[in-house]
């Protein structure tokens, strides 16, 4: 049966754990024949609707070192621009290559990719999800501090973004705590927060929800598609900024993660992002063990 990687639900909680346990040996021994031999003759086509540096840079040197060849549509190359249907497009494509990613708007696009695709579909990012990036950032808590079960997160600014509702289900996935501190307008799914149990709270105050933590996140308070909100954007979350006054009220080892792109002086401080907490470089060369493991997954 073919498998999906659409949400990090799609995988079992001990797959999960197991992903990222493969994914720090593969950084700590990237070579070896099976590794090196695992894409041999097969290929892995990105679908990218919108702009990517870590995403598409990450799975495409990972498909090169599981020797693999890979192709980029962007939208210009895809006749999906003018028109196709993804359906179609999933039928076409599938029964030429061997894994697709797609990088989408609407997490139903990704979903409809997935239901016509006769080989793995991975979301490598929409609307609602990127459970990509959360394979990353789980290896790399797990790296700095180890087990995250029974740890305190806490994500600041805009709750309704992909990267925090992955954050929502990776917590009820490996039993963390998370604290969503975002203002009215800007939280995330109900649905997805009442799944997630007590191991969720969202609240509109960023200094209660850093509290003691062990990690703070945050991401880009204006995503792709969101430019022409950047303005009110800006003025509604002026007040969720990630700084050292903010950061000094989580436990002293605490960590800092952003998926990045960041905007110093937005929604991170320079302060922050370039300081002793931040493992922001660690987290983005971390995409491609995480996906060379999730590729390996996926593929046998």
């Amino acid at each position: 049966m073919t498998r999906h990687f659409l949400t990090l639900k799609d995988l079992s909680r001990s797959e999960l754990v197991a992903l990222i346990q493969r994914a720090i040996a593969l950084k700590k021994d990237p070579t070896g024949p099976q590794t090196a031999e695992l894409m041999r003759l097969q290929t892995m086509v990105l679908i990218f609707e919108k702009t990517s540096t870590r995403t598409r840079t990450s799975f495409e040197v990972a498909c090169a070192h599981l020797g693999g060849s890979s192709i980029f549509l962007s939208p210009t190359d895809s006749q999906m621009s003018r028109g196709e249907s993804v359906s179609d497009t999933a039928r076409i494509v599938s029964s030429m290559a061997d894994l697709i990613v797609m990088r989408t708007s609407e997490h139903s696009r990704v979903c409809t990719m997935a239901e016509y695709s006769s080989v793995p579909v991975i979301n490598a990012l929409s609307e609602d999800f990127h459970p990509c990036q959360l394979l990353a950032d789980l290896q790399t808590f797990v790296e700095h501090r180890g087990d995250i079960q029974n740890a305190r997160t806490a994500f600041i600014g805009d709750g309704s973004s992909n990267v925090c509702q992955s954050w929502i289900n990776a917590a009820a996935m490996m039993d963390f705590e998370l604290r969503v501190g975002a203002p009215e307008g800007y939280h995330p799914q109900r649905a997805l927060v009442e799944a997630a149990g007590d191991r969720c709270q969202v609240t509109t105050s960023a200094q209660e929800a850093v509290s003691d933590v062990d990690l703070v996140i945050t991401d880009t308070w204006t995503g792709m598609g969101q430019e022409n909100e950047k303005t009110q954007r800006l003025d509604a979350l002026s007040d969720f900024q990630v700084n050292q006054q903010l950061m000094a009220l989580a436990s002293k080892d605490a960590l800092f993660m952003h998926c990045l792109p960041a905007y110093r002086g937005q929604e991170v401080s320079a302060e922050v992002l370039e300081g002793p907490q931040s493992v922001v470089w660690d987290e983005a060369e971390n995409r491609l063990h995480a996906q060379k493991a999730l590729i390996e997954l996926l593929m046998t």
